[in-house]
């Protein structure tokens, strides 16, 4: 990856959002990638990168630093993504899977609108 995607994310609008936001937010990436995936390779790799850069904002924003389980459980979407989209599936996800664990997310912040 070549330099922040989301710039204006890294510039640190993306602490201003709540960890709902934040996640459906990649969640949006994810099902791009998904859905890009049996299509265009190169577009779905897009995708997973810029799912990946959220990811990494949402890992360091210190709101979630109180809480280690939160943390992990971050930590743990980011690594499960990884092994499907890019590694051996290890951990037997599947696109359906993936993409509901990130939509309880985009579901919670719309209902805080």
């Amino acid at each position: 990856m070549n330099g922040p995607k989301h710039r204006e994310m890294a510039d640190g609008r993306w602490r201003e959002l709540t960890l709902a936001q934040q996640l459906g937010n990649v969640g949006s990436e994810v099902s791009r990638a998904l859905r890009w995936r049996p299509v265009n390779p190169r577009l779905a790799q897009g995708a997973l990168e810029r799912a990946l850069e959220l990811m990494d904002l949402t890992l360091a924003d210190p709101q979630h630093h109180q809480s280690v389980a939160r943390l992990r459980e971050i930590a743990r979407a980011r690594e499960v993504l990884v092994d499907f989209l890019a590694g051996s599936n290890q951990y037997k996800s599947t696109a359906e899977s993936l993409q509901r664990w990130f939509d309880v997310y985009a579901l919670a912040a719309a209902r805080r609108k």
